[in-house]
């Protein structure tokens, strides 16, 4: 099997070998290559990519509250592992929000929304009436904040 250096280049489309794509694009860019730049889909993808990181985060801070309205429901159910699934949605909002100084005020901004979610899953998860569940968050998404 060839290695990539042996591969003809420019051979990755967008649709086709989209890692491909990316190497190729970023290694254009790197060399001012404007001629295999793709300038038709690469400002699509490189917006998509700010796209992609604020999902994961709202995905965060969806699950993190899920997870703190679990073991507040259910407190009998707060195992080590579930303590230990909040200190890893919260490593990850630190991770992406530090990656992307940007988006330091985004989770306050979008929280009331993403806690309607979680409030829903959480509900559906335990099984419980969703009224039972605070209207407002309760918790701090603070890294040190323990439930």
């Amino acid at each position: 099997m060839p290695n990539l250096a042996e591969q003809a280049p420019n051979t990755g489309t967008c649709d086709t070998d989209f890692l491909r794509w990316t190497r190729e694009r970023a290694q254009a860019l790197a060399t001012r290559d404007l001629a295999h730049l793709d300038i038709t889909n690469l400002p699509d993808e490189v917006a998509s990519v700010g796209r992609r990181q604020r999902t994961a985060l709202e995905s965060h801070l969806c699950v993190l509250p899920v997870h703190l309205l679990k073991c507040r429901a259910q407190s009998q159910r707060a195992t080590p592992s579930r303590r230990d699934d909040l200190k890893a949605q919260r490593a990850a909002i630190a991770r992406l929000i530090a990656r992307n100084p940007s988006r330091r005020a985004y989770p306050a901004a979008i929280l009331d929304e993403t806690y309607r979610d979680a409030v829903r899953d959480a509900a559906g998860e335990t099984r419980l009436d969703p009224r039972l569940f605070p209207p407002l968050l309760p918790f701090s998404l603070d890294p040190d904040f323990e439930p």
